[in-house]
């Protein structure tokens, strides 16, 4: 069994969602049980899932759970595009934040490819 939180990718995934839920804390109160849940959601869906690949028995299986978070990812990344068009928060902290969110995508995948060729 593998230890999540020895993962460098786990690591800045859950840093990411703790800043989501921080970055989000401001959105409009109507937004709480759509956008802003959503997004929380999204986000904090990528270390779980990473969380939960390393205790399964294999690198097949932990690549299935990689599948999942890679596709939350890309989720979070669009969701945070809405809230930038929607004018929930300023171009510099979305364009940031999908920086993060890309290098986050680069990483689980590169992680993926090293779990295939072994």
């Amino acid at each position: 069994m593998r230890d999540f939180k020895k993962y460098d990718i786990w690591q800045l995934s859950h840093s990411f969602t703790l800043e989501i839920y921080k970055i989000t804390s401001i959105f409009p109160k109507e937004e709480l049980y759509g956008l802003t849940s959503q997004i929380r959601r999204a986000s904090s869906s990528i270390p779980t899932n990473i969380s939960e690949g390393c205790g399964r028995n294999s690198d097949k299986e932990f690549n299935q759970f990689l599948n999942i978070a890679l596709g939350s990812a890309s989720e979070t990344e669009y969701l945070l595009i809405l809230a930038k068009d929607l004018q929930y928060f300023n171009n510099e902290i979305a364009e940031s934040q999908i920086e993060k969110i890309n290098s986050i995508k680069s990483k689980i995948y590169k992680l993926k490819q090293v779990l295939v060729k072994q």
